[in-house]
């Protein structure tokens, strides 16, 4: 039984161990745009380009208003605020409405266009703003078939967007007045094409911060951000929260028409990118940008949900895969320690001194105590709770139920990218 201990510690080791060698390594190449050399125009390559941030929301009551108030907010001199107001049953087209009008009321104007391609004509409202700060708002009462919400909503935007670049984010986020010129500078001097900026996580409860916690071990055990700018590595990013990426890039991996379908519409927007040999770059930039995930650790769970089955291709014996390896890489240093004896329990001790290290450098990133480490096994037990939900739950609806709208499994997995 002393070797089964061996063997199982060795592997727990070599692969905690080795990742945060590997992190320790890669993390200082990682650029953090709030830091003071960034604060500054964007004059490279190309003056002061235009964005145009797009702002899909559905039922997005709550949080609209504020998000886009920050956005309006913004330091930066040349730019417009596309927001759309996918098929909302709550008061979010209102609010936008009301934004977009007191943002500078006597410019407003209203009607109807056509948007290229599309079923319907969707309503739009667009106010002029200060000069270079316009603000437009439309209006989706409905659906083409084989689209998510999301997708199609921010497809629409984008066709009526007159950036260079364009800046995709969610309606939640919350922007500071600096966020977007750090940003932008960083890409020009570079230069990238793509550039993803880390949110900081607004965390409340204990429960959040868990889970939180355990995320982003595993998003950077998963995904090694260090790599992201290596072009001979598949290592790519997309976070929905701040997603910039040039125009003419965005048009040649085939726009948000070739994503249509996908759940995951962040992460394979980095990833066309990245394998069609652009340059992407992901940043950190402290409390540039920053969301609340959920409202508790079942408030993760429950947003975790639509997307950890598509994660995994939609495949089950892969999803039951992942919840045994989730088990073993996680709670095994925890077991073994107690379960190993004598000199058996090296290995699980250098792979919980490495787990232990790694929420050391995720604190000095983020407001996650490092004490957390203690509950590791708790989010673990959470995580995989979510992972066979998400599988049982798409499973039994045959597809996802997003924001009230259903998307057959059979449509998820023929759009899958």
């Amino acid at each position: 039984m002393g070797y089964v201990y061996w063997i199982a510690g060795v592997i727990l080791a070599l692969a905690w161990f080795s990742r945060i060698v590997d992190a320790a390594l890669g993390m200082p190449s990682v650029a953090d745009v709030s830091r003071p050399e960034w604060d500054r125009n964007p004059v490279l390559p190309s003056g002061n380009p235009r964005v145009s941030i797009i702002v899909p929301a559905r039922n997005e009551e709550d949080t609209i208003e504020q998000a886009l108030r920050t956005l309006l907010a913004l330091d930066y001199d040349n730019y417009e605020v596309i927001a759309v107001n996918d098929r909302s049953t709550d008061r979010t087209g209102e609010i936008m409405e009301r934004v977009s009008q007191s943002h500078h009321p006597s410019l407003a104007t209203q009607g109807g266009a056509s948007v290229p391609n599309q079923s319907q004509k969707p309503h739009f409202s667009q106010n002029q703003g200060e000069v270079g700060h316009p603000m437009l708002v439309i209006h989706h009462t409905e659906l083409p078939p084989g689209w998510l919400g999301k997708t199609h909503a921010m497809w629409t935007a984008a066709n009526q967007a007159s950036g260079e670049w364009l800046l995709f984010t969610d309606a939640d986020v919350m922007f500071k007045r600096d966020s977007l010129r750090r940003a932008l500078a960083y890409a020009e001097a570079e230069p990238a094409d793509h550039v993803v900026l880390f949110p900081r996580m607004i965390m409340k409860r204990p429960g959040e911060y868990m889970m939180i916690a355990f995320f982003q071990t595993m998003f950077m055990f998963g995904h090694r951000p260090w790599k992201v700018a290596d072009p001979s590595t598949d290592d790519h990013m997309g976070v929905g929260a701040f997603n910039l990426v040039r125009r003419r890039v965005y048009d040649a991996v085939g726009t948000y028409e070739a994503l249509r379908m996908e759940v995951l519409d962040d992460m394979k927007l980095g990833k066309v990118v990245k394998k069609s040999g652009f340059a992407q770059r992901n940043v950190f930039g402290d409390d540039l940008i920053s969301i609340r995930w959920g409202h508790g650790a079942f408030g993760i769970v429950n947003n975790l949900t639509k997307n950890f089955f598509a994660v995994l291709s939609f495949q089950w014996w892969r999803t039951l895969l992942s919840a045994f390896g989730l088990a073993f890489i996680n709670w095994g240093p925890f077991l073994g320690i107690w379960l190993a004896h004598g000199w058996a329990r090296l290995p699980f001790a250098v792979a919980l001194g490495s787990i232990l290290l790694i929420y050391i450098g995720m604190s000095w990133r983020s407001s996650v105590p490092a004490y957390y480490f203690v509950l590791h096994p708790v989010s673990t037990a959470m995580f995989i709770y979510t992972l066979l939900r998400s599988m049982f739950l798409t499973l039994r609806d045959d597809g996802i139920v997003w924001r009230g709208t259903k998307y057959p499994l059979e449509e998820l997995r023929k759009g899958m990218v």
